[in-house]
């Protein structure tokens, strides 16, 4: 059993300010920029930046869904950490300048399988998790472009 680490990243035509508000906006930017492997996003408590707690499920593979409920710390400006009560998941958003443009990284840690099991997860996992990410990046680019 070890850690098991996706990363996306990607950079964006706007602002880093532009760039952090969109990605704390848990309430009306997140519903629009998560893809289809996202369902029954609700926000629970909040819904901008540290303090809110949201809940969805999410569908990694045709046969694994996680049921997420994420509580959101902020531990420096533009680093929104979500941390899942039902799980070892741990979902780090970084924003950071990039001269006029924004660098977003999305970064997910969770304690692994052991055995076999374990094994595959630790390789097939984390692209398939990117996959999802890359999706959500572009849906933000899109978003970013828009405002």
């Amino acid at each position: 059993m070890g850690n098991v680490t996706a990363t996306a990243e990607r950079t964006i035509d706007a602002p880093v300010d532009e760039v952090r508000t969109l990605v704390a906006d848990y309430a009306a930017t997140r519903p629009r920029i998560l893809t289809e492997a996202y369902r029954d996003y609700q926000v629970t408590e909040g819904g901008t930046g540290a303090g809110t707690v949201a809940r969805w499920k999410l569908q990694a593979t045709s046969k694994r869904v996680r049921d997420v409920r994420a509580t959101v710390t902020e531990p420096e400006p533009g680093t929104l950490v979500e941390t899942d009560a039902n799980s070892t998941m741990v979902t780090t958003w970084t924003v950071r300048e990039a001269g006029p443009r924004s660098v977003v990284r999305i970064e997910t840690t969770w304690q692994g399988a052991g055995g076999i099991g374990g094994f595959f997860e630790k390789t097939f996992a984390p692209a398939g998790l990117k996959r999802i990410y890359d999706g959500v990046l572009a849906k933000l680019d899109e978003q970013a472009q828009q405002s």
